[in-house]
């Protein structure tokens, strides 16, 4: 059984997989958030490829630890996205994951277009990753 984690955004949802051990975390893709529909077919194909047992959700916080307009709308998402599927949610704290999944792909000489489309799920990788290492 593995963990899922979504990165959520308004136009890309970044997707991240562990690995049956729970041990390494890799960046598998992005689906469109829109339609909504088609995101949660895409999802409820990769919960049942993968076997997965928990999706890990991205929550963002500011700095000093507290909640933004941001944090509305992926509670917003949660709570739809627990109506929809049988697979439990859990919310991890996302800061920074965005600015690491940048750096890493810019020190990687990732061209521009293939780091807009690839800095979600790396964003959705660093998350699942603090909360596996957390796992140990």
């Amino acid at each position: 059984m593995r963990v899922l984690a979504i990165d959520h955004g308004t136009v890309r949802m970044g997707i991240a997989m562990s690995d049956e051990l729970k041990i390494i975390a890799q960046p598998l893709e992005f689906i469109p958030a829109e339609p909504f529909s088609g995101f949660l077919d895409r999802l409820k194909d990769l919960l049942q490829e993968y076997e997965v047992e928990l999706i890990l959700l991205g929550l963002p916080r500011n700095m000093d630890g507290s909640y933004g307009e941001a944090t509305t709308k992926v509670r917003e998402f949660e709570a739809v996205l627990k109506n929809s599927i049988t697979v439990p949610v859990k919310t991890w704290d996302e800061r920074l994951t965005s600015v690491m999944a940048n750096r890493s792909l810019t020190q990687g000489r990732v061209k521009k277009k293939k780091k807009r489309q690839n800095v979600d799920s790396m964003s959705a990788a660093i998350l699942l990753q603090s909360y596996l290492d957390g796992l140990a």
